[in-house]
Protein backbone atom coordinates (compact mmCIF):
# COMPACT_ATOMS: atom_id res chain seq x y z
CA UNK A 1 0.00 0.00 0.00
CA UNK A 2 1.18 2.90 -0.84
CA UNK A 3 1.46 6.59 0.63
CA UNK A 4 -0.38 9.45 -0.76
CA UNK A 5 0.44 13.17 0.30
CA UNK A 6 -3.55 15.16 0.80
CA UNK A 7 -2.49 19.40 0.90
CA UNK A 8 -5.19 21.50 1.67
CA UNK A 9 -6.11 24.99 2.58
CA UNK A 10 -6.05 24.17 6.45
CA UNK A 11 -5.99 21.21 8.51
CA UNK A 12 -8.21 21.00 11.52
CA UNK A 13 -6.53 17.62 13.02
CA UNK A 14 -8.50 18.64 16.71
CA UNK A 15 -5.36 17.73 18.75
CA UNK A 16 -3.31 20.97 17.89
CA UNK A 17 -4.03 24.36 16.30
CA UNK A 18 -5.53 25.07 12.84
CA UNK A 19 -2.58 24.42 10.24
CA UNK A 20 -3.22 26.79 7.21
CA UNK A 21 -1.27 25.17 4.02
CA UNK A 22 -1.56 22.08 5.46
CA UNK A 23 -0.85 18.31 4.67
CA UNK A 24 -1.71 15.11 5.75
CA UNK A 25 0.67 12.06 4.73
CA UNK A 26 -1.44 8.85 4.52
CA UNK A 27 0.55 5.55 4.23
CA UNK A 28 -1.48 2.47 3.85
CA UNK A 29 -4.51 2.69 6.50
CA UNK A 30 -2.67 5.16 8.91
CA UNK A 31 -1.61 8.44 8.93
CA UNK A 32 1.63 8.95 8.68
CA UNK A 33 2.41 12.38 9.62
CA UNK A 34 0.61 15.83 9.91
CA UNK A 35 1.87 19.42 9.54
CA UNK A 36 2.42 22.30 7.43
CA UNK A 37 3.21 21.39 3.16
CA UNK A 38 6.44 23.07 3.34
CA UNK A 39 7.57 20.86 6.00
CA UNK A 40 5.86 17.52 4.78
CA UNK A 41 6.37 17.87 0.88
CA UNK A 42 9.91 16.47 1.09
CA UNK A 43 7.73 13.38 1.00
CA UNK A 44 8.68 13.08 -2.39
CA UNK A 45 8.00 9.36 -3.03
CA UNK A 46 4.13 10.00 -1.86
CA UNK A 47 1.49 10.83 -4.40
CA UNK A 48 0.56 14.69 -3.78
CA UNK A 49 -3.30 15.10 -4.05
CA UNK A 50 -3.51 18.80 -3.72
CA UNK A 51 -7.13 19.51 -2.25
CA UNK A 52 -7.21 22.98 -2.99
CA UNK A 53 -9.89 25.35 -1.06
CA UNK A 54 -10.29 22.24 1.31
CA UNK A 55 -10.03 21.77 5.32
CA UNK A 56 -9.19 18.53 5.82
CA UNK A 57 -10.57 17.04 9.33
CA UNK A 58 -11.37 14.10 11.09
CA UNK A 59 -14.07 11.56 10.52
CA UNK A 60 -17.35 12.67 12.17
CA UNK A 61 -18.21 10.41 14.39
CA UNK A 62 -21.72 10.09 15.12
CA UNK A 63 -22.32 9.07 19.04
CA UNK A 64 -25.62 7.68 18.85
CA UNK A 65 -28.18 6.65 15.43
CA UNK A 66 -31.28 4.49 15.13
CA UNK A 67 -30.33 3.70 11.29
CA UNK A 68 -32.82 1.16 10.94
CA UNK A 69 -35.74 4.03 11.75
CA UNK A 70 -34.48 6.08 8.40
CA UNK A 71 -37.39 5.53 6.46
CA UNK A 72 -39.59 6.63 10.03
CA UNK A 73 -38.98 10.38 8.89
CA UNK A 74 -41.83 12.17 8.74
CA UNK A 75 -44.17 9.67 9.82
CA UNK A 76 -44.97 10.57 13.17
CA UNK A 77 -47.39 13.22 14.21
CA UNK A 78 -46.19 15.92 16.45
CA UNK A 79 -46.50 14.32 19.75
CA UNK A 80 -48.46 16.04 22.82
CA UNK A 81 -46.07 14.12 25.14
CA UNK A 82 -43.05 12.09 25.24
CA UNK A 83 -45.12 8.14 25.64
CA UNK A 84 -47.57 9.60 23.02
CA UNK A 85 -44.34 9.61 20.53
CA UNK A 86 -43.35 6.38 22.34
CA UNK A 87 -46.67 4.80 21.63
CA UNK A 88 -46.69 6.03 18.02
CA UNK A 89 -43.36 4.53 17.46
CA UNK A 90 -44.32 0.93 18.79
CA UNK A 91 -47.49 1.11 16.26
CA UNK A 92 -45.23 2.31 12.94
CA UNK A 93 -42.28 -0.64 13.95
CA UNK A 94 -45.24 -3.30 14.24
CA UNK A 95 -46.45 -2.55 10.50
CA UNK A 96 -42.72 -2.72 9.04
CA UNK A 97 -41.33 -6.04 7.71
CA UNK A 98 -37.23 -7.28 7.83
CA UNK A 99 -36.97 -5.38 3.91
CA UNK A 100 -38.69 -2.51 5.63
CA UNK A 101 -35.94 -1.90 8.39
CA UNK A 102 -33.03 -3.42 6.13
CA UNK A 103 -33.48 -0.70 3.68
CA UNK A 104 -34.01 1.75 5.91
CA UNK A 105 -31.10 1.07 7.77
CA UNK A 106 -29.01 1.26 4.20
CA UNK A 107 -30.56 4.40 3.28
CA UNK A 108 -29.05 5.82 6.55
CA UNK A 109 -26.13 4.38 6.49
CA UNK A 110 -25.64 5.97 2.80
CA UNK A 111 -26.73 9.43 4.43
CA UNK A 112 -24.06 9.25 7.12
CA UNK A 113 -21.44 8.61 4.55
CA UNK A 114 -22.41 11.93 2.39
CA UNK A 115 -22.55 14.00 5.48
CA UNK A 116 -18.80 13.15 6.70
CA UNK A 117 -19.71 10.50 9.19
CA UNK A 118 -16.82 7.95 9.05
CA UNK A 119 -18.04 5.86 12.70
CA UNK A 120 -21.51 5.53 14.22
CA UNK A 121 -22.71 3.91 17.72
CA UNK A 122 -25.65 2.30 16.27
CA UNK A 123 -28.53 0.52 18.36
CA UNK A 124 -29.73 -2.01 16.89
CA UNK A 125 -33.66 -2.73 17.37
CA UNK A 126 -33.41 -5.52 14.41
CA UNK A 127 -30.36 -7.52 15.34
CA UNK A 128 -31.28 -10.29 12.73
CA UNK A 129 -30.31 -7.46 10.25
CA UNK A 130 -26.82 -8.05 11.38
CA UNK A 131 -23.75 -9.20 9.89
CA UNK A 132 -24.71 -8.39 6.39
CA UNK A 133 -25.60 -4.43 6.71
CA UNK A 134 -21.93 -4.46 8.30
CA UNK A 135 -20.70 -5.64 4.62
CA UNK A 136 -22.78 -3.21 2.75
CA UNK A 137 -21.63 -0.34 3.96
CA UNK A 138 -17.93 1.23 4.78
CA UNK A 139 -18.59 2.95 7.55
CA UNK A 140 -17.08 1.70 10.90
CA UNK A 141 -20.52 0.29 12.77
CA UNK A 142 -20.40 0.10 16.53
CA UNK A 143 -23.80 -1.84 16.68
CA UNK A 144 -25.61 -1.80 20.25
CA UNK A 145 -27.64 -4.75 20.34
CA UNK A 146 -31.32 -3.40 21.86
CA UNK A 147 -32.75 -5.22 24.84
CA UNK A 148 -36.18 -4.20 26.46
CA UNK A 149 -38.27 -6.66 28.69
CA UNK A 150 -41.40 -4.98 29.59
CA UNK A 151 -43.87 -5.54 27.05
CA UNK A 152 -42.27 -9.08 26.76
CA UNK A 153 -42.07 -9.98 30.29
CA UNK A 154 -39.26 -12.55 29.50
CA UNK A 155 -36.47 -13.03 31.93
CA UNK A 156 -33.94 -10.70 31.97
CA UNK A 157 -31.32 -13.93 32.17
CA UNK A 158 -33.17 -15.10 28.48
CA UNK A 159 -32.99 -11.63 27.14
CA UNK A 160 -29.75 -11.18 27.92
CA UNK A 161 -28.17 -14.98 27.00
CA UNK A 162 -30.25 -13.80 23.38
CA UNK A 163 -28.20 -11.21 22.84
CA UNK A 164 -24.75 -12.72 23.70
CA UNK A 165 -25.79 -15.50 21.33
CA UNK A 166 -26.14 -13.28 18.81
CA UNK A 167 -23.11 -11.68 18.91
CA UNK A 168 -21.03 -14.29 19.19
CA UNK A 169 -22.47 -15.61 15.90
CA UNK A 170 -20.93 -12.46 14.61
CA UNK A 171 -17.65 -12.14 12.79
CA UNK A 172 -15.13 -10.01 14.70
CA UNK A 173 -13.55 -7.96 11.75
CA UNK A 174 -16.52 -6.61 10.31
CA UNK A 175 -18.15 -4.26 13.10
CA UNK A 176 -18.07 -3.72 17.23
CA UNK A 177 -20.95 -4.82 18.77
CA UNK A 178 -22.42 -4.14 22.29
CA UNK A 179 -25.05 -3.92 24.65
CA UNK A 180 -28.03 -1.23 24.89
CA UNK A 181 -30.34 -1.97 27.47
CA UNK A 182 -32.83 0.74 26.27
CA UNK A 183 -33.86 2.56 29.22
CA UNK A 184 -34.42 2.61 32.76
CA UNK A 185 -38.42 2.87 32.15
CA UNK A 186 -38.17 -0.03 29.92
CA UNK A 187 -35.23 -2.35 31.12
CA UNK A 188 -36.34 -4.55 34.00
CA UNK A 189 -33.53 -3.48 36.88
CA UNK A 190 -31.91 -7.46 36.61
CA UNK A 191 -31.19 -6.92 33.14
CA UNK A 192 -29.20 -3.83 33.84
CA UNK A 193 -27.57 -5.06 36.21
CA UNK A 194 -26.62 -8.22 34.07
CA UNK A 195 -25.55 -5.85 31.30
CA UNK A 196 -23.35 -4.08 33.33
CA UNK A 197 -21.75 -7.09 34.95
CA UNK A 198 -21.25 -8.97 31.17
CA UNK A 199 -19.83 -5.38 29.57
CA UNK A 200 -17.25 -4.83 32.19
CA UNK A 201 -16.16 -8.29 32.02
CA UNK A 202 -16.01 -8.32 28.56
CA UNK A 203 -14.63 -4.60 27.97
CA UNK A 204 -17.87 -3.83 25.85
CA UNK A 205 -19.52 -0.70 25.71
CA UNK A 206 -23.06 -0.26 26.69
CA UNK A 207 -25.44 2.86 25.74
CA UNK A 208 -28.57 3.32 27.19
CA UNK A 209 -31.50 6.37 26.74
CA UNK A 210 -31.10 7.71 30.57
CA UNK A 211 -33.15 11.21 31.72
CA UNK A 212 -34.72 11.81 28.19
CA UNK A 213 -38.09 12.91 29.28
CA UNK A 214 -39.47 15.01 32.31
CA UNK A 215 -42.00 12.13 32.43
CA UNK A 216 -39.28 9.57 32.89
CA UNK A 217 -37.48 11.47 35.40
CA UNK A 218 -40.92 11.98 37.28
CA UNK A 219 -41.45 8.51 37.19
CA UNK A 220 -38.43 7.95 38.83
CA UNK A 221 -38.80 10.70 41.01
CA UNK A 222 -41.91 11.25 41.89
CA UNK A 223 -43.79 8.35 41.18
CA UNK A 224 -46.47 10.55 38.73
CA UNK A 225 -46.72 11.65 35.45
CA UNK A 226 -47.62 10.29 32.03
CA UNK A 227 -45.15 7.68 31.77
CA UNK A 228 -45.54 6.22 35.17
CA UNK A 229 -49.62 6.45 34.90
CA UNK A 230 -49.01 4.47 31.41
CA UNK A 231 -46.71 1.73 32.52
CA UNK A 232 -47.94 1.32 36.11
CA UNK A 233 -49.96 -1.86 34.49
CA UNK A 234 -47.37 -3.45 32.44
CA UNK A 235 -44.03 -3.78 35.32
CA UNK A 236 -43.57 -3.78 38.89
CA UNK A 237 -43.34 0.04 39.71
CA UNK A 238 -40.76 -0.78 42.91
CA UNK A 239 -38.27 0.94 41.90
CA UNK A 240 -39.77 4.39 41.42
CA UNK A 241 -40.12 7.21 43.67
CA UNK A 242 -36.54 6.35 45.53
CA UNK A 243 -34.02 7.92 43.06
CA UNK A 244 -33.16 10.16 39.88
CA UNK A 245 -32.89 8.00 36.50
CA UNK A 246 -28.98 8.77 36.71
CA UNK A 247 -28.64 7.51 40.31
CA UNK A 248 -31.46 4.24 39.41
CA UNK A 249 -28.07 3.39 36.89
CA UNK A 250 -25.94 3.92 39.55
CA UNK A 251 -27.44 1.12 42.29
CA UNK A 252 -27.52 -1.36 39.27
CA UNK A 253 -24.02 -1.23 38.36
CA UNK A 254 -23.92 0.81 34.57
CA UNK A 255 -22.36 4.14 35.45
CA UNK A 256 -18.60 3.41 34.50
CA UNK A 257 -16.44 4.62 31.31
CA UNK A 258 -17.52 1.96 28.98
CA UNK A 259 -21.10 3.67 29.25
CA UNK A 260 -22.61 6.39 26.60
CA UNK A 261 -25.97 7.78 28.68
CA UNK A 262 -28.19 8.68 25.96
CA UNK A 263 -30.00 12.44 26.21
CA UNK A 264 -29.31 12.76 30.24
CA UNK A 265 -31.67 15.88 30.04
CA UNK A 266 -33.13 16.29 33.30
CA UNK A 267 -30.88 16.07 36.24
CA UNK A 268 -30.96 15.94 40.21
CA UNK A 269 -28.42 18.00 41.90
CA UNK A 270 -25.27 15.29 42.28
CA UNK A 271 -26.12 13.54 38.91
CA UNK A 272 -23.46 15.39 36.54
CA UNK A 273 -20.92 14.71 39.56
CA UNK A 274 -21.99 10.82 39.33
CA UNK A 275 -21.74 10.81 35.70
CA UNK A 276 -18.30 12.85 35.68
CA UNK A 277 -16.81 10.72 38.62
CA UNK A 278 -17.26 7.49 37.07
CA UNK A 279 -16.09 8.42 34.03
CA UNK A 280 -19.32 8.27 32.08
CA UNK A 281 -19.28 9.93 28.35
CA UNK A 282 -23.29 11.63 27.25
CA UNK A 283 -24.30 11.95 24.25
CA UNK A 284 -26.68 15.03 23.36
CA UNK A 285 -29.08 14.65 19.93
CA UNK A 286 -30.01 18.62 19.18
CA UNK A 287 -32.66 17.98 17.24
CA UNK A 288 -34.22 15.29 18.80
CA UNK A 289 -33.81 17.32 21.84
CA UNK A 290 -35.27 20.37 20.33
CA UNK A 291 -38.34 18.12 18.58
CA UNK A 292 -39.55 16.93 21.88
CA UNK A 293 -39.33 20.59 23.22
CA UNK A 294 -37.30 19.40 26.33
CA UNK A 295 -35.74 21.47 29.24
CA UNK A 296 -32.71 23.19 27.87
CA UNK A 297 -29.62 20.79 27.60
CA UNK A 298 -27.53 20.96 30.81
CA UNK A 299 -24.61 21.16 29.07
CA UNK A 300 -22.53 23.66 31.30
CA UNK A 301 -23.58 21.67 34.27
CA UNK A 302 -22.10 18.54 32.95
CA UNK A 303 -18.93 20.08 31.79
CA UNK A 304 -18.30 21.61 35.23
CA UNK A 305 -18.61 17.87 36.06
CA UNK A 306 -15.64 17.12 33.65
CA UNK A 307 -18.26 15.21 32.07
CA UNK A 308 -17.11 13.13 28.07
CA UNK A 309 -20.30 15.38 25.49
CA UNK A 310 -20.91 14.13 22.64
CA UNK A 311 -22.83 14.72 20.01
CA UNK A 312 -25.25 12.20 17.97
CA UNK A 313 -28.09 12.31 15.32
CA UNK A 314 -30.66 10.25 16.98
CA UNK A 315 -33.30 8.61 14.59
CA UNK A 316 -35.27 10.80 12.00
CA UNK A 317 -38.42 9.36 13.57
CA UNK A 318 -37.87 12.64 15.66
CA UNK A 319 -36.07 15.44 13.64
CA UNK A 320 -38.90 17.60 12.61
CA UNK A 321 -39.91 17.66 9.03
CA UNK A 322 -41.93 19.89 7.20
CA UNK A 323 -44.09 19.38 4.96
CA UNK A 324 -42.65 18.99 1.00
CA UNK A 325 -38.95 19.20 2.76
CA UNK A 326 -36.83 16.17 3.73
CA UNK A 327 -34.63 15.88 6.00
CA UNK A 328 -30.97 13.71 6.54
CA UNK A 329 -29.03 12.00 9.32
CA UNK A 330 -26.65 14.86 9.42
CA UNK A 331 -23.67 15.57 11.87
CA UNK A 332 -22.87 18.78 10.65
CA UNK A 333 -26.95 20.08 10.90
CA UNK A 334 -26.70 18.83 14.85
CA UNK A 335 -23.67 21.19 15.43
CA UNK A 336 -25.34 24.10 13.84
CA UNK A 337 -28.50 23.60 15.98
CA UNK A 338 -26.47 23.08 18.98
CA UNK A 339 -23.95 26.25 18.67
CA UNK A 340 -27.46 28.17 18.08
CA UNK A 341 -29.00 26.57 21.37
CA UNK A 342 -26.00 27.25 23.26
CA UNK A 343 -23.69 29.47 24.06
CA UNK A 344 -20.73 27.23 22.84
CA UNK A 345 -18.35 27.67 20.06
CA UNK A 346 -17.66 25.43 16.62
CA UNK A 347 -14.60 24.60 17.83
CA UNK A 348 -16.35 23.04 20.90
CA UNK A 349 -19.46 20.98 18.55
CA UNK A 350 -16.83 19.82 16.24
CA UNK A 351 -14.41 18.47 19.12
CA UNK A 352 -18.22 16.49 20.47
CA UNK A 353 -17.94 15.05 16.82
CA UNK A 354 -14.37 13.82 17.19
CA UNK A 355 -12.05 13.81 19.72
CA UNK A 356 -15.23 13.10 22.36
CA UNK A 357 -16.66 10.59 20.38
CA UNK A 358 -13.16 8.46 20.23
CA UNK A 359 -13.25 8.37 23.98
CA UNK A 360 -16.55 7.50 24.44
CA UNK A 361 -15.83 4.82 22.04
CA UNK A 362 -12.61 3.41 24.21
CA UNK A 363 -10.66 4.66 20.75
CA UNK A 364 -8.78 7.69 21.63
CA UNK A 365 -5.79 8.49 19.51
CA UNK A 366 -7.25 5.89 16.76
CA UNK A 367 -9.87 7.72 15.04
CA UNK A 368 -11.51 11.26 15.63
CA UNK A 369 -8.19 13.39 15.35
CA UNK A 370 -5.31 13.72 12.24
CA UNK A 371 -2.36 12.63 14.09
CA UNK A 372 0.54 9.77 13.49
CA UNK A 373 -0.60 6.54 13.75
CA UNK A 374 -4.42 6.81 14.19
CA UNK A 375 -6.56 5.45 11.54
CA UNK A 376 -6.38 7.70 8.06
CA UNK A 377 -10.37 8.36 8.52
CA UNK A 378 -10.50 12.03 6.76
CA UNK A 379 -12.88 14.48 5.61
CA UNK A 380 -12.76 17.23 3.31
CA UNK A 381 -14.55 20.55 3.70
CA UNK A 382 -14.49 23.19 0.80
CA UNK A 383 -14.51 26.69 2.62
CA UNK A 384 -14.09 29.34 0.08
CA UNK A 385 -14.62 32.56 1.53
CA UNK A 386 -11.82 33.71 4.20
CA UNK A 387 -12.93 33.00 7.39
CA UNK A 388 -10.70 34.22 10.96
CA UNK A 389 -12.41 30.84 12.68
CA UNK A 390 -12.03 27.82 10.41
CA UNK A 391 -13.93 26.04 12.99
CA UNK A 392 -17.00 27.96 12.07
CA UNK A 393 -16.55 27.78 8.66
CA UNK A 394 -16.91 23.79 8.87
CA UNK A 395 -20.03 23.37 10.97
CA UNK A 396 -21.75 25.92 8.31
CA UNK A 397 -20.84 23.55 5.78
CA UNK A 398 -24.36 22.21 4.16
CA UNK A 399 -25.02 19.59 1.85
CA UNK A 400 -22.29 16.87 1.15
CA UNK A 401 -18.74 16.51 1.95
CA UNK A 402 -16.55 16.86 -1.33
CA UNK A 403 -14.26 13.90 0.21
CA UNK A 404 -14.32 11.22 2.69
CA UNK A 405 -11.87 8.67 3.22
CA UNK A 406 -11.83 5.67 5.64
CA UNK A 407 -8.89 3.40 6.74
CA UNK A 408 -7.16 5.02 4.00
CA UNK A 409 -9.57 3.88 1.16
CA UNK A 410 -11.21 6.79 -0.57
CA UNK A 411 -15.40 6.52 -0.18
CA UNK A 412 -15.92 9.94 -2.07
CA UNK A 413 -12.83 11.15 -3.70
CA UNK A 414 -12.60 15.03 -3.80
CA UNK A 415 -11.68 16.71 -7.06
CA UNK A 416 -8.01 18.21 -7.31
CA UNK A 417 -6.60 21.01 -8.07
CA UNK A 418 -3.34 18.90 -9.01
CA UNK A 419 -2.10 15.28 -8.86
CA UNK A 420 1.52 13.93 -9.03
Amino acid sequence: MGSVLLRARAVLSMTRPPIKNGAVLVSGNRIAAVGPWKDLSRHARAEVMDLGEMVLLPGLINAHCHLDYTDMAGQITRPRSFPDWIKELLALKAQWSYSDYAQSWLRGAKMLLRTGVTSVADIEAVPELLPEVWTATPLRIFSFLEMTGVKSHRAPEEILHEALDRIESLPSSAGSPGLSPHAPYSTPPELLRLSAEVARNRNWRISTHVSESRAEFDMFMHRRGPLFNWLKSQRSMSDCGHSSPVQHLERHGLLSSNLLAIHVNYLLAGDASLLGNNGVSVVHCPRSHSYFGHDPFPRQELADARVNICLGTDSLASVHQDRHQSVELDLFAEMRAFVSAKDVSAETALQMTTVNGARALGLSGSIGELSEGAFADIIAVPVVQESDDLYAAVIHHTGDVAGSMINGDWILKPQLVRSS
